[in-house]
């Protein structure tokens, strides 16, 4: 078998420890804990939701009204931003409002570009955030420099004596201090000499990190972000193997940075966040949506309590990890089978065994699994590979017709002939199922569970087969009961995501009977979107907006997501403001960014075409520019959707 090739950063970091005590249980990661305000963050602590305000943060009313809001959903912390020395001093007014209410929650202040601005915010409120990227540095300039020792060293020491008065006046006043990176503003010095990679984005929050320990300041949280899901994922994996080598347990703040509205961004978020909250890291998270900040509780609380309600599990047994690869994203290899495997996009398999309501959708499956090969399907999927119960099988074959198969008939002495799908558990991958599978490549594995740890269970069977030299490709299948698409879209793609990020798994199927067919279609596509594996449609990075954004972000990515949705493939960010907007569209096609009040920038590949136009015409113009680069295409007539 061609086994998963370490990459560069597989091989730098394979001396690391592992990024978790363990693949195959549950456990929370151990880190120390942190006293922020009125709450604990890690430790023995509960994961912690927070969320931030959109506001304006000189606006005191609407700026503390809107904490409350996000309290009353169920926020434990909330963030301001905090763009300078006059919202650093209002942030005093807004918390002697939020008390006058009887509310005592923690307040974070959220830096950028201005380490004055984090002094006076130390001395009012419970926690502040600063972005290793820019506190020293100022502004990202994307300049090509090449940084000597001497230089970046040089560069370090400014850094150290700007924030060592800061740490001074946290120490003083108990506030807690977030070391929080961000995927779209790394300085210059790192980009030099690192470059855009999760090893930079490590040592970007290790720099400020090392500073703190010398200093003899240890009340710290760390987060690094992106809206990559996969670059999220690996990198934070990363910066704990790098902690633990170094003998440093801080604890995370998980999120996906510029997530989008929706579904969307509630898929997205779930990936990223779900893969990491999985392997027990993580100990506050805020699911970023492009929406009001009070929508993001329930979102985070669903995946939280979802994901971490594992303690205690059932046994999983154990196999070698020597082939896995958690930091970098190596693709299983598996052999073709028909559709299946072998390099070609994952599949989507609808199973409606089990009667889901049948209706067309614009997304169409390449397979559906089916009670029998006479169901009535939508006219859309009038060419899909339909997966039927041997058993069930005509007499004479049938194009574009499968058999689905249990153990027990696969191992039978009768011999069935052609592609096939077996229908399979771990548990069930013993010396008779692996010798039968030796001998008949032929099939396509259908990888189910009903452990409450299915993840890491499904985990170690791609680590069993790898083990056991088994190339066979394999659709990740899980079973749902809920009768709420929103919950079953969180569950589900925290359930297979991290699978996908860590390229295993050659399709996907999602059954949950009580839910209709075309949002449960929108469900499959949107998870292996999410997880970087197949782009199907449109993809939107819009920040959620915070006080520097510069324009109404939730009205402007809806005008744009109505006439740029069909356009397949493409992706387009919407960002508030410069702070990562350049950035974190880093591998978008377009860019959509706040210059000013009332002002928009337009961007292709990250390159400015248009500056600081008038916001009333931004739309038009962006429609003009992508159809002007030859990827505009028209959307096909309702007609031919449903």
């Amino acid at each position: 078998m061609t086994q998963k090739k370490p990459s560069e950063t597989g091989d730098a970091t394979k001396r690391s420890p592992l990024f978790c005590d363990s693949l195959f249980a549950y456990k929370r990661n151990i880190t120390r804990a942190v006293q922020v305000g009125t709450i604990g963050i890690g430790g023995s602590h509960p994961v912690r939701l927070q969320s931030m305000t959109t506001t304006n943060s000189l606006e005191t009313e609407a700026t503390a009204e809107q904490c409350l809001r996000i309290a009353r959903a169920g926020g434990e912390l909330v963030r301001i931003t905090t763009q300078g020395r006059r919202e650093a001093l209002n942030l005093e007014a807004i918390q002697q409002y939020i008390r006058h209410k009887g509310y005592d929650f923690p307040l974070v202040a959220d830096i950028h570009f201005n380490p004055n601005a984090a002094l006076l915010a130390a001395e009012r409120v419970d926690k502040v955030r600063i972005n290793p990227g820019n506190f020293a540095d100022g502004a990202k300039k994307f300049r090509d420099i090449d940084y000597s020792a001497d230089v970046y060293q040089a560069e370090l020491a400014d850094i150290e004596s700007k924030l060592g008065p800061f740490l001074e006046v946290c120490r003083k006043n108990g506030t807690a201090l977030r070391i929080g990176a961000n995927h779209g503003s790394l300085s210059d010095r790192i980009m030099a000499r690192y470059g855009d990679t999760p090893k930079g984005m490590v040592e970007s929050c290790m720099e400020f990190l090392r500073i703190c320990r010398r200093a003899n300041f240890d009340n710290i949280v760390l987060s690094i972000k992106s809206s990559n899901t996969r670059v999220m994922v690996h990198t934070v994996r990363l910066l704990v193997a790098t902690m633990r080598s170094e003998g440093m347990h801080y604890p995370l703040h998980l999120g996906v940075t510029e997530a989008g509205s929706g579904e969307d961004g509630r898929i997205k978020s779930a990936v990223g966040i779900g893969a990491l909250l999985a392997d027990g890291l993580g100990d506050t998270i805020r699911v970023s949506l492009t929406e009001d900040p009070e929508e993001e509780i329930p979102v985070a609380r669903l995946l939280r309590d979802h994901v971490t309600g594992r303690p205690g599990h059932a046994l999983i047994e154990e196999v070698s990890a020597e082939s896995y690869q958690p930091y970098a994203y190596v693709k299983r290899s598996s052999h073709q089978v028909g559709i299946f495997g072998k390099g070609q996009p994952a599949a989507v398999v609808m199973d409606v065994r089990q009667g889901t309501a049948f209706e067309n959708s614009q997304l169409v499956p390449e397979a559906v699994l089916v009670s029998s090969v006479d169901v009535s399907l939508p006219s859309a999927f009038s060419n899909c590979i339909r997966l039927v119960p041997r058993q069930y099988m005509p007499d004479r074959p049938v194009a574009d017709v499968w058999p689905l198969l249990d153990v027990r008939s696969f191992l039978s002495d009768v011999r069935v002939e052609g592609h096939k799908v077996l229908e399979v558990r771990y548990s069930d991958l013993d010396a008779a199922l692996l010798g039968a599978l030796r001998k008949d490549e032929d099939v396509v594995l259908l990888l189910t569970s009903d452990h409450v740890n299915a993840l890491a269970e499904q985990r170690a069977f791609f680590l069993a087969l790898e083990e056991n030299g088994l190339t066979h490709p394999v659709i990740v299948h899980r079973r749902y009961s809920d009768a709420d698409l929103a919950h079953v879209q969180i569950k589900a793609a925290a359930d297979t995501g991290l699978l996908f990020l860590d390229g295993y798994g050659d399709g996907i199927s999602v059954a949950a009977p009580k839910l209709a067919i075309a949002g449960l279609v929108e469900l499959h596509f949107g998870i292996l979107q999410a997880s970087r594996v197949r782009f199907s449609r449109t993809e939107f990075i819009s920040c959620p907006g915070c006080g520097r954004t510069l324009f109404d972000l939730q009205t402007t990515t809806k005008k744009v997501r109505e006439r740029t949705a069909h356009l397949k493939g493409l992706k387009i960010a919407i960002m508030g403001c410069i702070v990562n907007g350049i950035g974190e569209m880093a591998d978008a096609d377009y860019g959509y960014v706040g210059a000013g009040p009332g002002k928009i920038s337009l961007f292709k590949n990250r390159a400015l075409v248009m500056k600081a136009l008038p916001e009333k015409e931004a739309v038009d113009r962006l429609i003009e520019l992508i159809k002007d680069s030859g990827d505009w295409t028209e959307a096909p007539p309702l007609s031919n959707i449903f």
